[in-house]
């Protein structure tokens, strides 16, 4: 899992925070790691966050470090949960829309608008991020460039 910004989680968080009250549920958060790929339990995620049923902002990127510390902990387990392929997969299918087993600049763009991580001032990032891992030149990602993207932020 490559790091976000402190200025790309507080982008997130006010996506997630819809009435400005500066506090998002455990509902907004499932919703967002399902729509990033990990599938995780209402439980769980009260047993990470505590007793309290909402996150401000301080707490959102506590919460952040934590998943990211237990990621970089997990050591092996880590890789061997991506040696599986299986979680790769599915976060392939969040950024492939059209199912067509490749992910497009314009598919790109439309996932990180919807986490709120797209800055439409860089129109030509998206371009460069497929390009520095799209190995045949075709302007797209198949799963095995993507899968290497991913592996790679890892290291």
């Amino acid at each position: 899992m490559s790091c976000l910004s402190a200025n790309d989680l507080q982008r997130i968080f006010q996506k997630l925070d819809k009435n400005g009250a500066g506090l998002i549920s455990i509902d907004q958060l499932k919703w967002l790691l399902e729509k990033i790929g990990f599938q995780t339990s209402i439980d769980d995620l009260q047993a990470l966050m505590g007793s309290g049923k909402c996150l401000d902002s301080i707490d959102f990127f506590f919460f952040y470090d934590i998943v990211i510390e237990k990621q970089k902990k997990g050591g092996d387990e880590a890789s061997d949960d991506l040696n599986d392929d299986g979680d790769l997969v599915k976060a392939f299918k969040v950024f492939d829309l059209n199912d067509d087993g490749f992910i497009s600049c314009e598919e790109l763009q439309s996932v990180l608008s919807r986490l709120g991580l797209w800055d439409e001032q860089n129109c030509q990032d998206c371009k460069r991020m497929i390009s520095m891992y799209d190995m045949n030149s075709d302007g797209l990602l198949d799963f095995e460039e993507f899968k290497f993207m991913m592996l790679s932020d890892f290291s």
